[in-house]
Formats: C-alpha cells, sequence, structure tokens
C-alpha cells in the first residue's frame, strides 16, 4: 500500500510540475489562457461530481443489497 501511496503521490506532482510548465510556455495572452484554464477546470469538477454521484448510487445499491440479504 505505501509503494502505490508513493506512486500515486509523484505522478501527481509530477503532473502538476507539466502543467505549470506547460502554462508559462504556452503562446497565448493572459485572458484566454485564464478562461482555457477555468473551463478546464470547471469540466473536471463536472465529471469528477458526476463520478463521485454515480460511485455513491452504487455504494447505496450495494448497501441496500447487503441490508436485504440478512
Amino acid at each position: 500500500m505505501n509503494k502505490l501511496f508513493s506512486f500515486a503521490a509523484g505522478t501527481i506532482c509530477g503532473a502538476l510540475v507539466g502543467a505549470a510548465v506547460v502554462l508559462l510556455t504556452t503562446p497565448a495572452s493572459g485572458d484566454d489562457l485564464r478562461a482555457n484554464v477555468n473551463a478546464r477546470i470547471q469540466l473536471a469538477l463536472s465529471e469528477a461530481r458526476q463520478a463521485m454521484e454515480e460511485t455513491r448510487q452504487a455504494k447505496e445499491a450495494e448497501f441496500e443489497q447487503m441490508k436485504q440479504g440478512r
């Protein structure tokens, strides 16, 4: 488990550094860049919320099945 956590932490850190480098070297104006970043953040947040809701519903259904199986 510790190796998995270390790998995940390294992957996330690498992704953040890579994203920062791309943002700093992108040939776009500041306003365009901010709008693009905000749009991507909103898209990622909405996808994460959707995935969270789907997982919550699946786990609730699984829990109900377990309760009925008593």
